[in-house]
């Protein structure tokens, strides 16, 4: 009688509660387990070289690093305001190059995806063909992008040498051989991968918009462009804004499409800061300017980043 009343004390669930509560405590922390290790490459790889490139600008490194500490003498003779070295004039090259560059990669990429989202929203046929072709371009990486674009716009053999034997021997288009529109050609290359993608993202945020607000607008008499200049486009804020900060990030660190089109253009002309980091830092053994210039991109991110990230979680509590 003892004997049973024994056994069923030990199988009370009170008593199986320890043994289970070890395995939760196992399953709660088998994820963590799983993600410290790509989490402990990242803070090392990742963050513990951005501390130690910043640490680099502020000493006097050449061809290998130096742990002497110069101060600002890197960014003053990266910007021109040293007079014992003479300042690396591509720099600024590369900085007006970024903002030509820029300017016009957001710009174009945000207006042409707006108008084929736009397009493509009108149930028109062919969508199912027409979405892949326009995302394809964003599946390439930026050296065969560049690769192909070099091809298409050399003069001697892609569009203007085409035209020539089609009989048009007037025309040229030499933009990528000439270092004051070889920047251009970038762009061109840059928007024709790009675009597709903001297209999706726009095409998103419209198949998100409610119907009913649609269906009540029209109703109210507003006219196709009043509807999407009144209601559509400032619901989609969130879209543009997401979409201006990846354009931002892409423009900011572009560099194999630079090289694979245009090599850095006649004498530097296509340079972006991304060019100059590397050209210093590697081939030029100026490795605390490089590092520098690669600070002040670090900079120019965050300060993108940084004002995106207070908004959203702004909104959240809203």
């Amino acid at each position: 009688m003892s004997t049973v009343a024994t056994s069923q004390i030990k199988l009370t669930p009170e008593h199986a509660r320890p043994r289970a509560s070890v395995r939760s405590r196992l399953q709660d922390a088998l994820p963590k387990i799983v993600l410290a290790p790509s989490f402990a490459i990242t803070i090392i790889f990742v963050y513990g070289f951005i501390l130690w490139t910043i640490y680099l600008s502020f000493t006097n490194s050449k061809t290998f690093p130096s742990y002497v500490i110069t101060g600002s003498r890197a960014y003053r003779r990266l910007w021109g305001w040293t007079f014992d070295t003479d300042p690396p004039s591509s720099w600024y090259t590369s900085i007006t190059n970024m903002g030509i560059f820029g300017f016009l990669y957001i710009f174009i990429c945000l207006a042409l995806g707006l108008f084929l989202a736009i397009l493509l929203d009108q149930k028109i046929r062919g969508e199912g063909v027409l979405r892949p072709i326009y995302l394809y371009p964003m599946a390439l990486s930026f050296i065969v992008t560049g690769v192909a674009w070099k091809w298409f716009l050399d003069p001697g053999l892609g569009l203007e040498q085409t035209l020539h034997q089609w009989g048009w021997t007037s025309f040229h288009f030499d933009w990528i051989k000439n270092k004051d529109f070889v920047i251009y050609t970038v762009v061109i290359a840059g928007v024709w991968q790009a675009s597709g993608f903001i297209m999706a993202m726009f095409l998103a945020g419209l198949r998100g918009i409610d119907g009913e607000i649609m269906k009540a607008a029209q109703i109210d008499g507003a006219t196709t462009f009043q509807l999407y200049r009144r209601i559509v486009i400032p619901l989609l804020r969130p879209i543009f804004l997401s979409a201006f900060i990846v354009l931002a990030h892409l423009a900011i660190k572009s560099y194999d499409l630079v090289v694979a089109l245009t090599s850095g253009g006649p004498g530097g002309s296509a340079w972006l800061p991304s060019n100059f980091m590397y050209e210093y830092t590697f081939k030029r053994n100026e490795m605390a300017v490089g590092s520098a210039s690669a600070v002040i991109m670090l900079m120019t991110i965050v300060a993108i980043i940084v004002p995106y990230l207070y908004s959203e979680l702004r909104e959240k509590p809203r």
